[in-house]
């Protein structure tokens, strides 16, 4: 049977979805342009004559996955609700218990970034547009007195920071923290830089160690009466209705 013909615009977008998928099974250093030619059944020519180099196809690759989380994020920074409500639950999709961004692609083209500029060009630049993102919301809380932030840019900077640093250990050494305490450890890293009281008290031990325990045994739903799971997915939802 005769294959579809796609327009220009379609075959990149096929294209860039298989390489993102090749990338996140083979890691950037190990995939090739003849691994995403035999995933679609296509040639490495046609690969090629959309993209001229592997190089241009990863960061393309990259770029691509990226803009879908950024467009999700403006979503939830968008809506018509509080600043904190906004930043939390931004905050919590970011964070790595929730659905933002492939962070196995991301921690790929990071580390590949360092000896491939069109990567780290590509990669700085979606990284400043999600602190942009996050800066503009903290600046309009802080303006209208929901909280008190002195430094909108430098608060943004420390809680991306935060998370892809904590985004970078989940991943590397998988289950080595509970979903309950990375959740945790989102909202108080947002309370401290907002200077907002802490609204989510911890009772007992407050270790990694003992909530994963807590949490395997199904003892409890959360941390000192408070669900962080149930409500992360509820903020992942919350407001929907009023989306613009």
């Amino acid at each position: 049977m005769a294959r579809v013909r796609l327009s220009v615009a379609e075959r990149r977008e096929e294209l860039l979805r298989a390489a993102v998928e090749q990338i996140e099974a083979r890691g950037v250093a190990a995939v090739r342009i003849s691994d995403v030619a035999s995933a679609l059944g296509v040639s490495n020519a046609l690969v090629l004559y959309h993209f001229s180099s592997k190089e241009k196809l990863v960061a393309a690759a990259f770029a691509h996955a990226a803009e879908a989380d950024l467009a999700q994020l403006r979503r939830l920074l968008g809506r018509r609700s509080t600043a904190v409500r906004r930043l939390r639950a931004a905050v919590r999709w970011y964070a790595p218990t929730g659905q933002a961004k492939g962070w196995r692609l991301w921690i790929e083209s990071w580390a590949a970034s360092l000896r491939d500029p069109e990567l780290r060009r590509v990669a700085a630049s979606l990284d400043q547009e999600w602190k942009a993102a996050l800066t503009r919301v903290i600046e309009e809380g802080a303006a209208t007195g929901e909280f008190r932030c002195p430094d909108p840019a430098s608060a943004a900077w420390r809680l991306t920071a935060f998370l892809d640093g904590l985004a970078v250990q989940t991943t590397a050494y998988a289950g080595s923290l509970s979903r309950t305490a990375m959740l945790r450890w989102a909202d108080e890293a947002l309370d401290r830089e907002l200077d907002l009281p802490d609204e989510h008290p911890v009772t007992g031990d407050k270790t990694p160690a003992a909530e994963g325990e807590a949490a395997a045994s199904g003892v409890g739903g959360g941390v000192g009466g408070w669900d962080p799971v149930a409500e992360a997915e509820e903020a992942g939802t919350e407001g929907a209705e009023a989306a613009p």
